[in-house]
């Protein structure tokens, strides 16, 4: 059996978390045990950090189909990081002695990883890591005082799994490079159907929830749009994605004076795909974005994307002209990526139908990842 500790898994605490880890999950249940440790951080009350210290380090436990939801008190902006994590750790102890599981699992380095690397030297168990860049890179820089810890888990980890090629990379810049077994194993999405899309679609298209709307840069896609509008050639952009009547106020803020720019709401899951191949091209650069589903929901619908460089997908396609990486600061070059895009939409969907057949394609399939993901998880299980 294996223990996972995870801080992005939908559980009665907070139901609303990405789905991403749930299925990796899912897909190789066939052939491991899986449990789940769901963990979510509260903020102190009014007593401060001596009380922080003197409480128990789990206050709220609920049971699920997947395992166990965590209630943990820790302070914000990363005080007390290392201590509240490892008094975390410690509190995992008495789950391995009850469930003997094989192997832990922590799909973070920067969190998760200072509470399970501690549980497993204590039990003298492998453990592995999942590197996830958005939040661990803005750890690892934020907390230098505390990279050797990091780096010493990195390294001592029995495998590794990072969801893209760049943050690999940025890790092993910053703690070295390790020497033992490292994946990169994309996300996986329940949108990797291929499907050609129209040489000519209906403008550009975006995908996100509305709260999200900074960290995706809608700012940044308004202001390129409105630098292509004085040329008279800015394209119709669609935003797809829910959210309160609070969101879309501060959305529309964002994009005020782009009238070309249209908030089509959420869409099921069935209607995403049918809504993207409708579309001629897709574009997202974050300021942020660890891997990017919509990217490969995309792609598999037949689009070319304009994604940000240095973050999400970077490193995947880097052969591949229907993937544009921008800089996502450069308002300037977010239109001329969008510009380009339209003018050779019907060779680049071309492209993207002969990437769709590809061996590259297949491994941002469930089958192709639930294979890499089982295999790593074999070779830690056997680290003894």
């Amino acid at each position: 059996m294996i223990l996972h500790v995870t801080g992005d898994f939908p559980d009665p605490i907070a139901a609303n978390k990405t789905e991403v880890i749930r299925r990796l999950l899912d897909l190789t249940s066939d052939r491991f045990g899986h449990r789940v440790i769901s963990i979510n951080r509260a903020s102190p009350t009014a007593s401060g950090p001596f009380g922080v210290i003197a409480s128990q380090p789990v206050t709220r436990r609920i049971s699920f189909d997947h395992g166990e939801a965590w209630e943990y008190t820790a302070p914000p902006l990363g005080i007390l990081h290392r201590m509240m994590l490892r008094r975390l750790g410690a509190q995992l102890l008495h789950e391995i002695e009850a469930l003997r599981p094989g192997l832990l699992w922590a799909h973070k380095l920067t969190i998760e990883g200072l509470a399970v690397a501690y549980a497993a030297r204590e039990n003298q168990l492998p453990y592995g890591i999942t590197i996830q860049g958005n939040t661990d890179l803005k750890i690892l820089l934020a907390r230098p005082d505390l990279r050797r810890e990091f780096a010493r888990i990195f390294h001592e980890a029995a495998a590794v799994v990072s969801f893209a090629p760049w943050s690999l990379e940025r890790v092993e810049n910053l703690l070295g490079k390790r020497s033992g077994g490292v994946r990169i194993i994309p996300c996986p999405t329940d949108l990797d159907h291929a499907r050609p899309s129209a040489a000519s679609g209906s403008g550009l298209v975006t995908m996100f929830h509305l709260a999200n709307a900074r960290g995706k840069n809608l700012a940044g896609i308004a202001g390129a749009s409105r630098l292509l509008a004085r040329g008279s050639k800015a394209p119709p952009i669609a935003v797809i994605g829910g959210g309160s009547d609070k969101d879309l106020a501060s959305a529309l803020k964002e994009t005020r004076g782009a009238a070309n720019i249209s908030f089509e709401g959420a869409l099921s899951r069935n209607k995403v795909a049918d809504r993207l191949n409708r579309a001629s091209a897709f574009v997202m650069p974050s300021k942020r974005e660890t891997f990017g589903l919509s990217f490969i929901e995309a792609l598999f619908a037949g689009l070319p994307i304009i994604y940000p460089k240095g973050a999400a997908i970077d490193g995947f396609f880097d052969e591949h002209p229907f993937a544009i990486g921008v800089d996502p600061r450069d308002r300037t070059a977010i239109a001329h990526a969008m510009d380009d895009v339209l003018e050779q939409e019907k060779d680049l969907k071309q492209k993207v139908a002969e990437w769709q057949a590809s061996a590259h394609a297949k491994q941002f399939t469930r089958p192709e990842i639930a294979t890499q993901f089982a295999s790593v998880l074999d070779r830690a299980l056997n680290a003894q």
